[in-house]
Order: structure tokens, then sequence, then C-alpha cells
């Protein structure tokens, strides 16, 4: 079973050293097909997925590949809410030009009046969502994450206090949702996915909360959560 978490010890956890590594849409992919076993999309369930025409070997976070990364920011927004953290995500609308009808973190790319990664998150988070900056707790910051569109992505993670209003921006949202923090930790609901794709085989992991289907990046950035809250407790910190 998930273990139950505290502000005080995913803060603790997000500030303990760990080992930089790659991680990002290529990255994932190529350690998925290595390891077999994928599940098919299941397109009769969930529709058209989404997806960009360029292959995976040509993708941001390719071995050996020179590619000109666009720095951007998203906020994981965890809720305390009396039964549980969850956490807070959106569906972007079907008419934009990137990631149409796709389940994701508000954020976006870093703009030159940013004064840093956490300040891009929490403003992009501001415009999509309208949440204020000042009601985010910020606890830290997950590893960067390369998108195959050439984005490195920096997940800050903060908190939420209830109440507070949502108010999505219509252009860019078209819905919001929660998802317990407990299901997306379980070890259980972490689909491993392929897909073909233009005669190219997509592979990326995925997580299906009742009828919204969590994949790629999002999905990718949770996984990254997972392995820093499951590491080995810090000391003096308890999981309660």
């Amino acid at each position: 079973m998930p273990l139950a978490f505290s502000r005080l010890s995913i803060k603790a956890h997000l500030e303990r050293p760990r080992t930089p590594r790659l991680r990002g849409d290529v990255a994932t992919a190529i350690a998925l097909l290595a390891h077999g076993q994928l599940q098919p999309y299941d397109s009769a369930a969930f529709g058209p997925l989404p997806t960009t025409a360029i292959p995976y070997t040509q993708g941001a976070g390719t071995p050996g590949a020179r590619v000109k990364l666009t720095p951007a920011a998203v906020l994981v927004p965890l809720i305390e809410r009396p039964e549980g953290f969850t956490l807070l995500l959106t569906k972007r609308t079907s008419d934009l030009k990137h990631h149409p009808g796709q389940v994701a973190f508000p954020g976006g790319r870093r703009e030159p009046d940013d004064a840093d990664m956490i300040a891009c998150a929490l403003r992009e988070t501001e415009e999509e969502v309208g949440l204020p900056r000042d009601s985010v707790d910020v606890l830290g910051l997950l590893d960067p994450y390369l998108t195959i569109t050439g984005y490195e992505v920096t997940p800050v993670v903060g908190v939420l206090t209830p109440p507070f209003a949502v108010t999505p921006d219509p252009v860019e949202v078209a819905d919001t949702f929660e998802v317990p923090l407990a299901f997306v930790m379980d070890p259980a609901n972490h689909r491993r996915e392929q897909r073909d794709y233009k005669g190219l085989t997509r592979a990326y992991y995925a997580m299906v909360y009742e009828e919204r289907y969590i994949w790629g990046a999002t999905a990718g950035m949770i996984l990254n959560l997972f392995e820093v809250l499951y590491a080995e407790q810090p000391l003096g910190v308890g999981a309660q």
C-alpha cells in the first residue's frame, strides 16, 4: 500500500541528494522497449491519442543528439485534503498546437521576466487555472524532463490548502480534475504501453484514473515523484 505523506516529509524527500539521470520521452521509450511486455494502447476505450510526428530517434534526449532545448516549467500541484493529498491536473483544449486534448500539469515555457523556473511554473499556473502565486507552498523540484518536442521541463512540486477557486483559461484548459495521490503512487496503476504511429513504435508510461488517460511526459513526471517519495526515508522525518 502507498505510504501516507505529510507536507514536511514530501519536502524532506525532495531535498535529499539524488543521482541525476536522463528523464524524458526518448529515454523512457528506449528503456521500455528494452524492457518488453508492453500493453497496446486501447483506442476503442480512449479514442485517438494525440501525438507528434517526430520520431523518437530524432527527439530530445536521444543519446548523442545535440538538440536546442527550450526551458519550461510545470507545477505539480498537491492539494491537502482531509482524506489525503490529491493531485490537480488539467486537460488541454483540443485546438491547441502542441499536445491538444492531453492531460497535463499547468505550465509552459520560461519567459524573460521569470526570475527562475519556480517563478515560471507559478506564473503559468496563475494564467492557466487562476491560482494566485502566493497560494502555493513550494516544496521543491523534481528532475528535469526532456520532451520529444525539445522542451526541458522543470517540475515544481507545491501544496495548495483549500478552500481555493480554480478558474481555467478556456483557450488553453478544457477541464481540471483531481486524482488521489495514493492512486498514482501505487505501482499497480503504473502501466507500460505502446502504440504504432506512422510505422513507428512508441512506448511510454500511462495511468488510467476513471475515464482519465494520463500518459507521456505527465505520467513520466509522476513516476519521478514516486521514485523520490519511495526512496529511503529521510533521517528524523516520519511518513505521518
